[in-house]
């Protein structure tokens, strides 16, 4: 058998079985993280642009534009929640490769599940099948694609494909020929994703596509189910690795429990152990940012290359300065969801601080070929001798720390206040999440989160 047809075979096999409670705990984690950061991203510009196409294009309407109401065909739909949701920087991501799957399967099912009438249950398994089979073809991509330059929505693209597949019964042929077609279809450059909107542009892709190969293997569109391992095909064009381990333990424990990451503070996923870390030694340093000679950054990401730019006056490139996350912690005692204003940006004690900060010339080399499982450590060196230092190898919110339900509700409430949802919605919104395995249907959630003052009125044409 092909890969695709082996993986096919697994979740058909998968779909009348039981999946861990807290697998399940964690999708309906990753669902209220996902909703949390499309209300953060509604207005960005980015989403907006996005929204607005799909509006102006129209077509049936299936699926519901979050906190808008308006219903789409479902691949526009999906594509704008998961643009929205991608914007804010502050949606999930995996401790391996940094792939966004959450996002995907969290805005394929709620719009699959609202045009079938799925339960609450079935949608969060089919989010805990589609998360796994993302996170494992990703995990044999690591480092490889992105040494190639891909971005992780070339990975995250199957959890779209599958989750999809579980909620409209797909026979187990049509879901190896889906997985095929997303595999031929989907792109995205890392480099446009760091310095860009391209990245929340690519989530919505990965959504998009993957629906639309669902669509066309249920019509009887087939593809080329060697498209995998055969010479010139997916794997090898991504620089694979470990591919024997794809199919392994399939079912043994669940990559949405052991390495899902909630982003609890925004930006990108890997500077958030060190920003905590630098959080922590500046606790330890109990001084005045101004006695700080200087800030050494020794962390795993150093290996991969991927710090960013200090100074950033915009969400892209704050969201990807190492430096900035770091001094805005330690002049602040954390980093959070006010570090992306960029009125915040401009503050002078931080940047004060992101002028003395420097990287350890020679960081510890790492354990495995996973950069992103290991954290980093912040030296804070005083200009009265004293050194205090901090490491922090996961952060809060992924899976080897646990996700606890009180962060995830302060990021709920939080982001959708802020977003400037009505507070009896954003209450409401919360009871359903948190028994969503109860709901028959996902309707109630669906129209708990929208908000009559989002409705878009003033399309541009």
């Amino acid at each position: 058998m092909y890969l695709s047809e082996s993986l096919a075979k697994l979740v058909i096999g998968h779909q009348s079985q039981p999946v861990s409670p807290l697998a399940i705990e964690r999708a309906k984690m990753s669902l209220a993280s996902t909703i949390a950061s499309a209300a953060m991203g509604y207005e960005i510009e980015s989403a907006a642009i996005i929204r607005n196409l799909e509006l102006t294009d129209a077509g049936t309407p299936v699926a519901t534009v979050w906190f808008n109401g308006t219903r789409l065909p479902i691949s526009r739909a999906v594509r704008v929640n998961a643009v929205a949701s991608d914007a804010a920087a502050s949606d999930d991501s995996d401790l391996r490769s940094i792939a966004h799957i959450g996002t995907i399967v969290s805005t394929v099912t709620l719009a699959v599940g609202e045009k079938c009438g799925a339960s609450g249950e079935q949608i969060l398994k089919a989010m805990v099948l589609g998360y796994e089979i993302a996170g494992r073809i990703d995990e044999s991509l690591t480092p490889g694609r992105m040494q190639r330059g891909f971005h992780g929505s070339v990975s995250t693209v199957f959890g779209a494909v599958i989750a999809a597949s579980v909620l409209l019964n797909l026979s187990e042929r049509q879901i190896a020929h889906a997985i095929s077609l997303a595999a031929t279809s989907i792109g995205g450059m890392a480099i446009s994703a760091d310095t860009s909107c391209a990245r929340e542009y690519h989530a919505g892709n990965a959504a998009m596509i993957g629906i639309q190969a669902v669509d066309a293997a249920a019509k009887g569109f087939t593809g080329e189910l060697g498209v995998f391992e055969k010479p010139r095909g997916f794997l090898s064009a991504m620089g694979a690795q470990s591919i024997d381990e794809i199919l392994l333990d399939f079912g043994k424990d669940w990559d949405i429990v052991t390495d899902m990451a909630i982003k609890l503070m925004p930006g990108a996923h890997p500077f958030h152990a060190t920003a905590e870390a630098a959080a922590d030694a500046a606790k330890l340093a109990s001084t005045d940012p101004a006695n700080i000679e200087k800030i050494v950054i020794s962390a795993a990401v150093q290996w991969t290359n991927f710090k960013g730019d200090p100074h950033p006056r915009n969400l892209v490139d704050a969201a990807h300065s190492l430096q900035y996350f770091v001094a805005a912690a330690i002049a602040d005692g954390e980093f959070g969801w006010q570090h992306m204003d960029e009125q915040k940006m401009c503050d002078p004690v931080i940047a004060a601080l992101q002028d003395k900060v420097q990287f350890d010339p020679a960081p510890p080399p790492l354990p495995d070929r996973f950069p992103h499982r290991h954290g980093g450590t912040v030296i804070i060196h005083l200009k009265d001798g004293r050194i205090v230092q901090s490491t922090c190898k996961a952060p809060r919110g992924s899976g080897p720390r646990g996700v606890e339900w009180h962060d995830i509700e302060s990021k709920y409430m939080s982001l959708l206040e802020g977003a400037g949802i009505e507070p009896q919605r954003i209450r409401d919104s919360w009871n359903i999440l948190k028994g969503f395995e109860h709901q028959e249907s996902c309707a109630k959630l669906i129209n708990a989160i929208q908000s009559p003052t989002r409705i878009d009125t003033n399309l541009k044409g």
